[in-house]
């Protein structure tokens, strides 16, 4: 295992989930380590907030728990009897006037049983037949990435892009699937797309062949029993770490013997020496700060981070009396097609998929804003809330107003992974890895996900102890004025 020269200092910029991760990875590798996050809170969008009297997660409120990361670093920093597990993923489409089940034997809405799909009626008789045609088509040469919508609508024609890879895709990304990358959001599938000549095939050899007498499977997903919100406080208390808030850092630049940061006001900065610099954050300030270093390897990195979007979106969570529903919620929740034109692109009914929240209100999460639909968000809290109010009506016919409310906004909170997202990121990383004691991680990287964005912290990591294992010497950090 490769450690720090004895007090080197390392200066993680940014207290989100990756950055708190870089932090506990760091711990007793021989580094003095400090956050810097410039809101006043740790966290991210990891937040919890009070709704009809219980915390509720605000922002992500589940993990893969497949991908190994994210439990990992649950149990290690002391929640493994917090960990809890879906009642029920089964989900619906609400599509033409009417909510559909979402077939089980799918990859990100990609069908891997037609029989299933009709079934389902997701798509028109017309869409299901063009559909079903991918069995006989040749082959969809792809020498180079390709957006998602282009791909498989070349395969299974638009209805199956539209109303299933489209809203699956919204959720995770809030993006178009006519822009995002094929390669970077759907990994498994672009790589098992080459062996097989059919798209549909290749979905179901990565689903694996159906095994109804194998037993259950394991979750895919988990959560906190107190929300995923609890997790960054525990992964900083078990770093080790000093941790500052509301310490924005506004200059970064290169000295002869390491790093100096530049925080506060003009009128009166703040600086601190560090040998090694992680930046845990969104691309475009982190693009802020490598341009003002100097050098092509720089400004190639800085161009390469400025280059990714983000989308906003805001999240409003309604709490109901269980009786307003006039027919039991089974389901964990819908996804919306944007062509459909609803403002609601996803509903979780929050206290069905969790059953440790379960009482005598009904706690309903609706996701809105995709990239390019900033103007619905520019509505007021009330106007926003009255809005998913109306979509969840419409598709469930819950009646009545809500009980409570909260809305949370996350302005430019998912990065785009457009098309040559990979190719985008590899130039970032070459550019960053030219200079010694810096490195990047977090979600615009390799996944938007919480165990992607721990993974992006650990390879900061091993990056920069690899660079300081050489023995350079380390720096003294200073405050201006003393």
């Amino acid at each position: 295992m490769i450690s720090a020269t004895p007090r080197a200092r390392v200066a993680v910029v940014g207290g989100g989930i990756a950055g708190l991760a870089a932090a506990y990875f760091l711990r007793g590798r021989g580094a003095e380590v400090t956050v810097l996050e410039g809101s006043r809170r740790i966290g991210g969008k990891l937040a919890t907030s009070e709704i009809a009297g219980a915390a509720i997660d605000s922002g992500a409120e589940a993990l893969l728990a497949r991908r190994p990361e994210g439990v990992d670093l649950i149990r290690a920093v002391g929640l493994s009897e917090e960990l809890v597990y879906p009642g029920t993923t089964a989900a619906s489409i609400w599509t033409r006037g009417q909510l559909r089940a979402l077939p089980r034997r799918q990859f990100m809405g990609v069908p891997a049983d037609f029989d299933e799909l009709a079934q389902s009626q997701i798509l028109s008789s017309a869409g299901l037949e063009r559909a079903r045609e991918d069995a006989d088509l040749p082959a969809t040469r792809r020498d180079a990435d390709v957006a998602v919508g282009e791909y498989v609508g070349a395969r299974l024609g638009s209805e199956v892009v539209d109303r299933l890879v489209e809203p699956l895709l919204g959720g995770v990304y809030a993006g178009r699937a006519d822009q995002l990358s094929f390669e970077a959001t759907l990994p498994g599938l672009a790589q098992e797309s080459h062996l097989h000549r059919s798209l549909t095939e290749a979905a179901a050899a990565l689903l694996g062949a159906a095994e109804p007498h194998a037993g259950t499977p394991p979750p895919v997903f988990t959560t906190l029993a107190g929300g995923l919100g609890t997790l960054p406080q525990a992964v900083a208390r078990a770093s080790g770490a000093q941790v500052r808030t509301s310490a924005t850092v506004r200059e970064l630049a290169r000295t002869p013997t390491g790093w100096r940061l530049t925080m506060g006001p003009t009128a009166a900065p703040e600086y601190m020496s560090s040998d090694a610099v992680i930046l845990a954050l969104p691309a475009r300030p982190a693009s802020r700060l490598v341009r003002q270093l100097d050098g092509p390897d720089a400004a190639a990195a800085a161009a390469g981070l400025a280059e990714i979007e983000y989308a906003s979106m805001a999240i409003v969570t309604l709490a109901y009396p269980v009786a307003a529903f006039a027919s039991p919620v089974t389901g964990s929740g819908y996804l919306v097609p944007a062509v459909d034109g609803r403002p609601v692109k996803a509903v979780t009914f929050i206290t069905v998929k969790w059953p440790h929240l379960a009482g005598d209100l009904h706690i309903v999460r609706c996701s809105v804003g995709r990239i390019g639909e900033e103007a619905v968000l520019q509505r007021d809290d009330s106007e926003l809330a009255n809005l998913a109010a109306a979509d969840l009506a419409a598709a469930t016919g819950v009646a009545g107003r809500p009980a409570d409310v909260r809305v949370t906004r996350w302005g430019g909170g998912l990065p785009q992974y457009t098309v040559g997202h990979l190719d985008r990121v590899g130039r970032i990383r070459a550019g960053i890895a030219a200079m010694p004691g810096l490195a990047v991680c977090g979600a615009a990287c390799d996944g938007v996900g919480i165990p992607a964005c721990i993974a992006s912290a650990q390879l900061a990591v091993e990056q920069v102890l690899a660079q300081l294992s050489k023995g350079e010497p380390a720096t003294q950090s200073s405050r201006s004025g003393g």
